[in-house]
């Protein structure tokens, strides 16, 4: 292990991060094997699972129980973003970013018993889908299902693909484009071809190597640098050799294992922390389409809500996992990590403007033997496959379910199933796209930026997604206002917080007054505020909706007797076909368990002479086993069934309010002691 100690600045250290070139061939097989279990559990889901229709690929059939829910959750959403960036803020600023995680904590758990029952109730596939039958109109769905591809597309696969790529390529020094686009065609394998199920199977084995590769470098680190109170007293040492005299750049935070900040001069003030950050947190939790699909897979609400508090238990541990990991980088290599020079900080990692975010990949090339290398490796690969294929999965299915059928009214089930596995090939494709963007970003801070575009475009539709589900009297024009006003606002802060970038340390301040002044968190809380008050006025002004909008639609409406009108038009089988052409009924036709069983029943039956024996494999791959002409029309025969039952057994709900009470003490006392 090569030392750190400090150098006279007429000597130059070496620079040279990661200085061993190539993998031990043990920790090379470490990662085969791992390649070699995600690919069999992928495979092995896609035959077990009923893939040939709608809700088998875009749902996996509802069948999920609650510990594979529980660990996709978790899965997807810590990426290698997650271990690349908070790990980097530890290192940076301290344990403040601790309160996104546990802020989750809270938040996963408003979804399962507050928003799930109204999905439930609702029958819906997709977020946007819940508004356009909440509030009618298709403007608000085109709206938002654009609007969320885009946060997809250039928030969270780049984020993911940047983070993904400083690790292979600094730490493994392999051709980036080879192991992206080799990383991708694995994924693409599974993601394509076995839907949501495979998605969930391989995340639920994700989380296991993470959480065991992710102790297992915590345990090291903490001996290395004696333990809990030696991190506490050795961190406010870890200063570079080489920094201006006199400033504050390079120093610790002196507040840096506090999670409660100056409410003005820091850099996560705490009631920006309390309100303006649970505001995008809700949003992710309970209304974005990778988090919520997830919960829609499972049995029942029982399953989803044990799935959601597996999941808020989890979140206690990226504080352990990931944060500290990277303050103990900091005080093991200060001259790297912590580089307050900006000539060297370009030197050592190519970005000027400071270099925490090799602080976990740093960890795992010194600390760990031979073996546990690998293992590492696949942690970091496992964190960056399982939130990009939770992402291709759910935007696909918004693609497809509010993008295409709105296109296509009458589009059969097998053509939504074809759309649906060629909209994540060209998401693939995207990603790899993205990789010069991210070779050149690298040296400017331009993905610091991409994390705080959340909080400029997330709260309008967290506020109406709110407004939606608990206020009955909100209609389609005040939902619409809102979004646009909030939005506009959004993007107006974005512009110019790409036009005015934060200066340097030591740098003078020259931005304008309102990016200045005005932290983001704290803009997020601004903007909130103008949305609700949007829609309250605007609602409050137009005509109130009509009983069919608000029927199993809210929270005080979701116990209501299904209309009896969707089951007089799903029942004949010409009107069927009218069915998707009808303003509501539209997911009815291709979700309904009846045409799942009806395809069951036909599957390949008159087609086996016709179909050569090359395409049969093919289209069993890809779970697309071709059905008789006549299937579609005689599949929605039954009425619709509901989706999950919102019932719960007496006993285990007790069970599972207990836990609640249980995991909400935990969290408000870990927020207590840290703040």
């Amino acid at each position: 292990m090569e030392t750190t100690s400090s150098t006279p600045a007429s000597v130059t250290p070496q620079w040279d991060v990661f200085p061993q070139k190539t993998l031990d061939s043990i920790d090379i097989a470490v990662l085969v094997l791992y390649f070699v279990f995600v690919l069999a559990v992928g495979l092995w889901s896609m035959w077990k699972t009923q893939r040939s229709t709608v809700k088998g690929y875009f749902l996996a059939g509802g069948q999920m129980v609650w510990w594979p829910v529980g660990a996709s959750l978790f899965a997807s959403n810590v990426g290698s973003g997650h271990f690349i960036g908070l790990a980097g803020s530890g290192a940076a600023s301290g344990i403040a970013a601790t309160a996104y995680e546990w802020n989750g904590m809270f938040c996963v758990l408003v979804l399962a018993w507050l928003f799930l029952p109204i999905y439930i109730a609702a029958g819906v596939t997709t977020m946007p889908e819940y508004l356009q039958k909440r509030f009618g109109g298709k403007r608000i769905q085109m709206f938002l299902a654009i609007l969320y591809l885009f946060i997809y597309i250039f928030t969270k696969i780049s984020v993911d693909m940047y983070a993904g790529a400083l690790f292979i390529q600094q730490a493994l020094h392999w051709d980036l484009y080879i192991a992206v686009v080799g990383l991708l065609a694995i994924t693409a394998v599974y993601t394509v071809a076995g839907g949501l199920a495979a998605v969930i199977y391989t995340d639920a084995l994700q989380t296991l190597i993470m959480l065991i590769g992710a102790v297992t470098l915590m345990v090291f680190s903490f001996v290395e640098v004696g333990g809990l109170g030696g991190l506490q007293t050795k961190y406010f040492d870890a200063i570079p050799s080489i920094r201006k005299e006199n400033s504050s750049c390079g120093l610790p935070r002196e507040d840096a294992f506090h999670i409660f900040r100056d409410p003005i001069n820091s850099d996560l003030p705490w009631p920006g922390v309390l309100v303006g950050m649970t505001i995008p947190s809700l949003w992710y939790w309970c209304t974005d389409q990778v988090i919520v699909q997830r919960s829609l897979a499972a049995k029942n609400l029982s399953h989803a809500k044990g799935g959601s508090l597996m999941t808020s238990y989890l979140k206690i541990l990226p504080l352990f996992m990931m944060v500290m990991p990277g303050m103990i980088s900091r005080v093991l290599f200060p001259d790297l990590v912590a580089c307050a020079d900006p000539e060297i900080c370009r030197k050592i990692c190519g970005n000027p403007s400071g270099c925490s975010d090799i602080a976990y990949p740093k960890l795992v090339i010194e600390l760990l033997p031979v073996g546990l290398r690998g293992l590492m490796m696949s942690v970091m690969i496992a964190a960056l496959m399982s939130s990009l294929t939770s992402i291709f999965n759910s935007a696909s299915t918004i693609f497809t379910m509010d993008l295409w059928k709105q296109f296509r009214p009458r589009c059969s089930e097998w053509e939504l199933m074809i759309v649906g596995r060629v909209f994540v090939l060209l998401l693939i494709v995207i990603s790899i796209l993205w990789i010069p963007l991210v070779q050149a970003g690298q040296g400017g801070q331009l993905f610091i930026y991409i994390q705080s575009i959340s909080s400029y475009l997330q709260p309008p539709v967290a506020m109406v997604f709110i407004l939606g589900c608990f206020w009955k009297r909100a209609n389609e024009k005040g939902a619409f206002w809102g979004l646009v006003i909030g939005l506009l606002l959004g993007v107006i802060r974005l512009v110019l917080d790409f036009i005015y970038p934060e200066p340097q340390c030591g740098e003078q301040d020259l931005r304008p007054g309102v990016v200045r002044y005005m932290h983001y968190l704290y803009f997020s809380m601004v903007l909130a505020a103008i949305s609700t008050l949007t829609v309250l006025v605007v609602s409050m002004l137009t005509e109130p909706p009509s009983e069919e909008m608000i029927s199993r639609l809210t929270w005080f409406t979701r116990g209501d007797l299904p209309v009896k009108k969707d089951l007089a038009v799903s029942t004949s089988p010409d009107a069927a076909k009218g069915v998707c052409e009808a303003e509501r009924p539209a997911l009815q036709l291709d979700i309904s368990i009846a045409s799942e069983n009806s395809s069951n029943d036909n599957k390949c039956t008159t087609d086996t002479k016709r179909n050569s024996k090359l395409m049969k494999t093919f289209l069993w791959l890809c779970g697309m086993e071709r059905r008789p002409e006549n299937s579609e029309n005689a599949a929605p025969t039954k009425p619709e069934l509901p989706m999950a039952s919102l019932e719960e057994k007496p006993l285990v709900k007790h069970v599972l309010n207990v836990n609640l009470i249980i995991t909400v003490c935990a969290g408000i006392f870990l927020w207590a002691y840290f703040a």
